[in-house]
């Protein structure tokens, strides 16, 4: 291919202030009824609630810049000439682009407002009370005992009358371009200060003009026309307005810069201490995730430790040791397999982007057009705006397709990057499956709580000590506090595991661990396994022996009778070996299949599963051959797998107390379907008996590529049908955990989901069926972390114990929260886990939309077959 490339690099340099200076692209920027379910029209949703606004926009103070000040006089409020930004730092402009406020047009405003006679009131975004019920005046609980917490949590201290001072500012004749506004601004620094923040017409100031409308002038350099800026007042705000709340982001953002550390992706990170992982050609670099927001006792800054994996080569080494394993004719395919869907960071610019393709006929010489129509070449671009000597002549370009948020920002065209200047970050699946490598990452990245906090606690302590930081923050007038926030928790009661004959399961809430205790130990509802069938090829013959003879042995001590399996070695370890294999020997009788792979491989896998799932349906058990290698530990995985099984084929293996009567818990989770782009897949289970320990499963498929579910009203039919199949009756109170529902998405939830639950009632039980229903939002993804605080001054941090409940400080206004610490954790400091039946709708969503992409058959409906 020559001439001009297919696609241009993304982003502009920006050099000047002017608009009309033609820029270079930069390439790599930017009560229940006695009657079964009726089939009654469906109930309309309830009106929807006026929806709360959570924007997570950004803005930035205006840049430094060219134009000289002058001031008429004419208007109240003018001042002297001010001697120009100087070397006032400012954050990126990319943020100052991305800041959507709903503010008001000052244009339409009445003169009173204006004038400053009529003061605009602030609405407080918390007081809607559509996520926290009107009557719950304290959600704070009171059952089990107090410990004291800390959190990674830092106090925002300001002044008892602090504000936030919003002003809109107006510029005649018209500038266009952002960068000139912001330079015609930042001459009039006498006036403003030595902080703002202004994304081209909104300004943030920390300290309130004297007069309520100003009016200044500054010549324009390149016409030297005088422009008119006018700044008129249009609000106060208080820390804990949204607005505030999006200026401080960006004041931190900029704080975080002036510690030298680099923002890739979401977070920052000190690349400048980045540890080498040599013998796996790794690099770790040390960084933290931040954001301030409003929490139930007021703003708070939630920092924590975060960590960037990179490869130390480059993807054109990594493409080159491709070739030279895999050699010419497989090379294409080999590489689109390795980079398709990897994530890569570009050096030069600490961005990271979605490789989507390869060109393989576009090179380095290739070029691309500038601004003006001057076209110039990928290698010279990078020489004269970075200084980069490209080495390579012959290497192929990487295609990153533009994201929604670039689209929107114009960006529509592909964005091409050089392998030479790319690297790789994160683990693939063969590296998370290496122990020696996971072992030598872990040594970096699993951190105790004791260090974690210290960590924390030091990063604070930096405020002070570098004194630009701490003129950033003294300009603004605010602080954080340098030691984390302190919080009572809850530590629950101790919950007991029954099982048959009394002989319940024995273990320390400390630990939550009772695997060792129940060897031995019968289980509730032990199916006996009389006809299966074990599959694996002639190397693995020992271990199909060891491992049929050793579950023959672990099962009957559990209640669970084991007879001897037909085994069946196969020719090859080829996916059509194993199903002609199952063709040939599965019939009615067979009660469970048990596969040993030679390794993880998807397609083999997939393949077995679609077999097993929906063609023949029967319950399957995969075990990895490496799993078994290590015969002292086999004992111990024989009973997990056993448990496994009768889990399975619907079998029951311990039970909890419910106190709640007539209660079906629901789960529901949502996978993006792998093998079409924007489908998506829902699991749904429910409980069907009181002790809710038996699941009914059913999936929908939708092509909205949304966390949200949209078959909720067919999903929840057939649940509430099993459960009047199994109880007489249909349940009185519904309990319904939703997973995998981001922050943003609560409104889209709470009007469509919510909604079709309803319908489903009305649908299911008719009309006058109105059973009590919970619907609780489950968040794993957060960045809340929890310790015990130390009894003595010195002693360490720990690990707050299982059962630990915080639902105060660290909770949302807005929301009926809480956290629950729910497991324990010998090593790094853990993470908040979810309810079960969240994780069976988790893994019967990810095993539909991973491997099988279609529903599955309806005899395994009512067994956990997924797990």
């Amino acid at each position: 291919m020559t001439g001009r490339a297919r696609g241009r690099a993304r982003g502009r340099a920006r050099g000047g202030a002017d608009q009309q200076q033609q820029q270079a692209r930069r390439p790599g920027e930017q009560a229940p009824p006695s009657q079964p379910p009726s089939q009654p029209q469906p109930q309309q949703p309830p009106p929807p609630v006026p929806q709360g606004v959570m924007p997570g926009a950004e803005a930035a103070p205006g840049p430094p810049g060219s134009g000289r000040a002058n001031y008429r006089g004419t208007a109240k409020g003018a001042t002297k000439p001010g001697n120009g930004a100087g070397d006032v730092p400012r954050p990126p402009e990319e943020q100052l682009a991305q800041m959507q406020l709903g503010t008001t047009d000052v244009g339409s405003l009445d003169p009173k407002e204006i004038s400053g006679e009529k003061r605009l009131p602030w609405r407080n975004p918390y007081d809607d009370g559509k996520y926290r019920p009107a009557h719950i005046a304290d959600k704070k609980g009171f059952s089990g005992r107090a410990v004291d917490l800390k959190a990674n949590f830092f106090r925002l201290q300001t002044a008892p009358n602090w504000l936030l001072y919003q002003y809109h500012v107006d510029f005649r004749p018209p500038v266009e371009s952002k960068r000139m506004k912001g330079a015609l601004l930042a001459s009039h620094q006498e006036l403003l200060g030595d902080v703002r923040a202004f994304d081209g017409t909104i300004l943030y100031l920390p300290k309130k003009l004297d007069d309520t409308v100003t009016e200044v002038f500054s010549l324009r350099r390149h016409d030297n026309a005088q422009i008119k800026i006018i700044i008129k007042l249009t609000n106060e705000l208080p820390p804990g307005s949204l607005q505030c709340l999006q200026v401080m982001n960006i004041i931190w953002r900029r704080i975080l810069s002036l510690l030298n550390m680099k923002q890739i992706g979401r977070h920052y990170f000190s690349v400048d201490q980045a540890i080498d992982v040599s013998k796996f050609k790794l690099q770790v670099i040390p960084g933290f995730q931040t954001s301030i927001l409003q929490y139930e006792e007021g703003v708070m800054l939630e920092a924590d430790l975060a960590h960037k994996i990179l490869r130390s080569d480059t993807v054109l080494d990594q493409m080159y040791a491709i070739y030279n394993q895999r050699g010419q004719r497989n090379f294409h395919s080999e590489c689109s397999k390795f980079l398709m869907g990897s994530i890569v960071l570009t050096r030069y610019n600490n961005k990271t982007y979605r490789v989507d393709d390869i060109e393989w006929d576009m090179r380095p010489s290739h070029t691309f057009e500038k601004h003006g129509g001057q076209k110039i070449t990928y290698k010279q671009y990078f020489f004269e705006h970075y200084g980069i000597e490209v080495t390579d002549e012959d290497q192929p370009l990487l295609v990153s397709k533009p994201k929604k948020r670039d689209i929107r920002r114009g960006q529509t065209e592909n964005i091409h990057l050089l392998p030479e200047l790319c690297t790789l970050t994160g683990l693939s699946e063969d590296a998370r499956a290496d122990f020696a490598l996971m072992k030598d990452v872990a040594a970096h990245t699993r951190i105790d709580p004791n260090t974690r906090a210290d960590r924390l606690v030091r990063f604070m302590e930096q405020m002070d000590s570098v004194p630009r930081v701490a003129q950033e923050l003294k300009n603004w007038d605010i602080r954080f506090d340098r030691e984390l926030v302190e919080i009572k928790g809850r530590i629950l009661p101790q919950e007991m595991i029954y099982q048959p004959a009394g002989r319940n399961l024995n273990y320390k809430q400390e630990e939550s661990d009772w695997s060792r205790d129940m060897r031995g130990k019968k289980m509730i509802v032990a199916v006996p396994l009389n006809t299966w069938m074990i599959l694996f090829i002639r190397k693995d013959s020992n271990n199909a022996r060891d491992l049929s003879q050793t579950l023959a042995q672990v099962g009957p001590p559990m209640g669970m009778k084991i007879a001897p399996p037909k085994l069946l070695e196969l020719p090859s370890d080829r996916n059509e070996a194993y199903l002609q294999t199952l063709r040939e020997h599965l019939n009615q009788q067979v009660q469970m299949v048990v596969c040993i792979l030679p390794n993880n491989k998807k397609d083999r896998y997939d393949a077995i599963k679609k077999f097993t799932t929906v063609d023949h349906p029967v319950p399957s058990q995969m075990v990895v051959a490496r799993t078994l290698m290590k015969k002292q530990g086999l004992m111990s995985v024989a009973t997990k797998i056993a448990i496994q099984m009768n889990c399975k084929m619907g079998g029951v293996v311990w039970n909890l107390q419910i106190p709640l009567g007539g209660t079906m818990i629901v789960g529901i989770d949502t996978y993006h379907d792998s093998s079409k782009k924007g489908r998506s897949c829902g699991g749904v289970v429910a409980s069907v008996n009181q002790d809710c320990t038996r699941y009914f499963s059913t999936v929908t498929f939708q092509m909205s590529h949304s966390e949200l579910q949209d078959g909720l009203v067919v999903a929840m039919h057939p649940c509430l049908q099993a459960y009047y199949d199994n109880n007489g009756k249909l349940p009185e109170k519904v309990i319904i955990f939703r997973d995998g529902v981001g922050d943003g998405q609560l409104d889209a939830v709470y009007h469509q989901e919510i909604p079709q639950v309803n319908v489903a009632l009305t649908k299911g039980g008719g009309k006058e069926y109105k059973p009590s229903v919970a619907f609780i939002v489950v968040k794993k993804r957060i960045n809340a972390r929890f310790f015990t605080k130390p009894e003595r001054k010195n002693a360490p941090h720990s690990n707050p114990q299982p059962g630990t409940v915080v639902d105060t400080v660290a909770t949302k206004p807005t929301w009926y929260d809480f956290f629950l610490i729910s497991q324990s954790v010998r090593q790094g400091t853990g993470t908040i886990r979810v309810p079960a039946p969240c994780q069976y709708a988790h893994k019967l969503a990810f095993l539909c939309g991973q491997s099988l992409h279609r529903p599955f058959a309806k005899a395994l409906a009512d067994k956990l077959f997924f797990l």
